[in-house]
This record gives structure tokens, C-alpha cells and sequence, in this order.
């Protein structure tokens, strides 16, 4: 085995799967437990050829891959794990850093640093924002609420849209504070009159939330918070990468009074998963809450390492990819991915708006639209099914008012309009 060799035919068949990737059954065409009944139930004795490994890839396991990567995936929040990206996972496996304090890793650490910043301005955020990367917003919310809690004692109680994502909740759980939803408006944003903050040590506010991508009103959610001396956190996982258009940058209002800001690279901004950026302006809050240094870690540099501001101690190499997607895509470059999932959004709800028998169901947001078919909960939900099982196409849904509605959401580099137009063609088809 080495790596010349076996990498070539293992960045070949990478190659050649983006190639292919789009005339790929989206969802993955397999039943529960298929995939592993394929495989031994017992580990190998003798060691094998890597070229084993890739032929039972290929073989084996690719139809049960669903494939995120396809610019047909318009389920959750599509994303692109862009060749720059990839490749960097490629050069972060060889290096093989463990980030446990700056010493072991100098170039983790500082890397880490500028790459956070870069992103920071890019999105017009000021300078007081300190950043490093967690692995996905679920962690980055956990560890903004930890320090939010070790910065407010005795105050228990977090204050979030009925709509925000479930990863608020599992961290009030994990935490041990009170989640205390609070009603949304006609719009399906947090309605900042029924705040009481008393009690609370922070608020999670969100700018794109998961069901809708509707938009807290920040700047009230931020006046609520300053005069009770309450935490603001602002959830930006997916949206936060529309900040660098600065036609849409008047969306992200308020958040720069925030203590503490998630956005997720990995999300849309074309960088492999698992990237999620936290910011806070609270750095010390952070430090109070999570800095644990045994003897056996003590050093003599002068430095604030990064496993003081987070739950892990290790932390591998995830700089390198968001670095390289900045330099090789470029701020125009990705500002032109934006713009066009933004345009090819208003696109299809164009089409659903123009088509009798259909409607939009929450105003559209970024790239992400809301719709139905007319007709009940039970056959919108098995129009999903049949377009899903079609393998064409994959979208997801979620519950507005109390109503099953089908999300389109268009975040991979690659999707065109022909792929759009492909969406908008099986559902139809598969409604009549």
C-alpha cells in the first residue's frame, strides 16, 4: 500500500464521482440494515488492499449514500463540499494536528484565528468578535449557552423562537436551564413583546430558522436583553454566509450587539462538513466558563489557547478547508454563489405562486421556500414521499401553523436552473 499510488486511485475516484454525482439517486435507495448485512460481521485478520476498500465503495456501499453533494439535494439546507475543501481535508488528514494547546500546533491555532477573522470582516461583523471553529452550530450553541450560564448564576431560564432549531433545547437540557419558547408572529419571527427576562441568563434569536428561514427581530430581541443583562445569542447557521452580499446584509440588523454569533461555513459556503464558526465579543465569559488547565498542559507562551474557549481539548485541523474555500473561491466568488441560489429561489416560488393549485406558505428568505399543494396534510406528505422515492430529487418539510409544508432549499454550488426546473417538473408530476 502507498499513498502515491492508492491516493491516485482514491482522488480519481473522487473525480470521477463529482462528475457523475448528479444523475445519482439522490436519496439513498436502500432499506434499514441493508448496507451492513452487506458487509462482515467480523473484522479482518489479515490486513487488505486499499483498492478492496475502494471497489467495496463503489460496489457495496454508494447506494447507500444519500448524496448531499448532488446539486439536486434541495432537502434540510443543500451545501458543497468544493474541491478546494476536499482537498484540504486531504492535506489536514497528512498533517494530522491534535490543537491541544498552541504549542502543539501553532499553525492550528493561528490559521484557526485569521481564517475566523477573514470570515468576520467578509460578513461586516466588527472587530470586537473573537472567533474560533466548533464542529457544528449544535456544539457552538452549547458552549455559548455554557458560558452564558456561568456568566449569569442563578439565572436559569433561555428564552428562544418556538421555531428556533432543536439544538437550543437539547442544550438548555444538557445545561440543566429552563427552555421557555416564545410565540411567533404571522411571519413566524419571535415576538419580542413576550419577553420576560428576569430570570433569563440568555436568549437564542435566529436569522434563518430551520423550518422557514424567517428573521428574529434582532435589534428588539438585542434592547430586551441589554436592559435585563441577558445573553443575546444569534443563530445565523445557515443564513449567516448572505452577510457578504451587502444588498442582503440589511437582513442580519442587530446581530452586531450580540454576545455571541454561529455561522456555519459548511452550510453555504462551499467548505466540507464539519466547519461552524462562533464568535463571541465576550471572550473572557468564555474563557471563565471553559479554561481548565492541569499541570501536565501548563506551558510558558503567553497565549489564550483555544481548548480554554470550548467543551473539547483536542481539536483537529478544520481551519485548513474554510482557508482554502476563502482563498480559492474568493469573496466574489462566493458572493456570486449566493446571489444565484437567492435568484433561483425566487425562481421556483415564481413558479408555485403562477401555479393554480399550489401556494407558498412563509415569505421566502435567502434561498430556502416554503409550499404546499392544496389538498390535506396527508397528501402533501405523500406527494413528498412519491417525489423523494423517485430519486430525482430530494426535499424535505416542516409544520407552519400547524400544516404539513414542503421546504425547496438550494444551497449546492453546482445546481443550475435546469436542476431547479427538474424539482419544480416532479412535483408536478407526481401531484397529478
Amino acid at each position: 500500500m502507498t499513498l502515491r499510488d492508492d491516493g491516485a486511485a482514491a482522488l480519481e475516484w473522487a473525480a470521477d464521482y463529482l462528475e457523475r454525482v448528479r444523475d445519482l439517486p439522490v436519496l439513498a435507495q436502500v432499506e434499514p440494515g441493508e448496507i451492513r448485512a452487506r458487509l462482515p460481521a467480523t473484522p479482518p485478520e489479515q490486513g487488505e488492499p486499499f483498492a478492496a476498500v475502494l471497489a467495496d465503495l463503489e460496489h457495496k456501499l454508494l447506494d447507500g449514500v444519500t448524496h448531499w453533494q448532488s446539486p439536486r439535494y434541495f432537502a434540510y439546507f443543500a451545501n458543497t463540499g468544493s474541491e478546494p475543501g476536499i482537498l484540504a481535508e486531504l492535506l489536514a488528514a497528512t498533517l494530522n494536528q491534535v490543537g491541544i494547546l498552541w504549542r502543539t500546533s501553532p499553525v492550528l491555532q493561528e490559521l484557526e484565528e485569521l481564517a475566523c477573522d477573514w470570515l468576520r470582516q467578509l460578513l461586516g461583523l466588527p472587530g470586537t468578535f473573537v472567533g474560533h471553529i466548533e464542529d457544528s452550530a449544535s456544539t457552538a450553541t452549547l458552549a455559548a449557552l455554557g458560558a452564558a450560564r456561568a456568566a449569569a448564576p442563578g439565572r436559569r431560564a433561555v428564552y428562544t423562537s418556538e421555531h428556533a432549531h432543536s439544538s437550543v433545547a437539547k442544550a438548555a437540557r444538557i445545561l440543566e436551564l429552563e427552555l421557555r419558547p416564545v410565540e411567533v408572529d404571522d411571519a413566524y419571527r419571535l415576538r419580542p413583546e413576550l419577553l420576560e427576562l428576569a430570570d433569563a441568563c440568555a436568549v437564542v434569536a435566529t436569522i434563518g430558522t430551520t423550518s422557514s428561514a424567517a428573521i428574529d427581530p434582532v435589534p428588539a430581541i438585542g434592547d430586551a436583553c441589554e436592559a435585563a443583562g441577558a445573553w443575546l445569542h444569534v443563530d445565523a447557521a445557515y443564513a449567516g454566509p448572505a452577510a457578504l452580499c451587502e444588498e442582503l446584509r440589511p437582513l442580519f440588523a442587530g446581530w452586531k450587539g450580540a454576545d455571541s454569533i454561529v455561522v456555519n461555513p459548511h452550510k453555504w459556503l462551499a467548505t466540507p462538513m464539519d466547519c461552524s464558526v462562533l464568535w463571541t465579543s465576550r471572550v473572557d465569559a468564555f474563557r471563565e466558563a471553559y479554561s481548565f488547565v492541569p499541570e501536565y498542559l501548563r506551558a510558558s507562551e503567553d497565549v489564550v489557547n483555544l481548548s480554554e474557549l470550548s467543551v473539547p481539548l483536542g481539536r483537529r485541523f478544520r481551519a485548513l478547508k474554510l482557508w482554502a474555500v476563502l482563498r480559492c473561491f474568493g469573496a466574489d466568488g462566493l458572493r456570486a454563489m449566493i446571489r444565484e441560489h437567492v435568484r433561483l429561489a425566487g425562481e421556483f416560488a415564481g413558479w408555485v405562486e403562477g401555479e393554480p393549485g399550489w401556494a407558498l406558505c412563509a415569505p421566502r428568505h435567502f434561498s430556502l421556500v416554503c409550499f404546499r399543494r392544496d389538498g390535506s396534510d396527508e397528501d402533501n406528505e405523500a406527494l413528498l414521499d412519491r417525489v423523494n422515492s423517485s430519486g430525482e430529487v430530494f426535499l424535505s418539510h416542516a409544520r407552519l401553523d400547524d400544516r404539513f409544508v414542503l421546504r425547496l432549499a438550494i444551497g449546492n454550488a453546482g445546481t443550475t436552473e435546469e436542476d431547479v426546473r427538474l424539482a419544480w417538473d416532479v412535483l408536478r408530476r407526481e401531484a397529478a
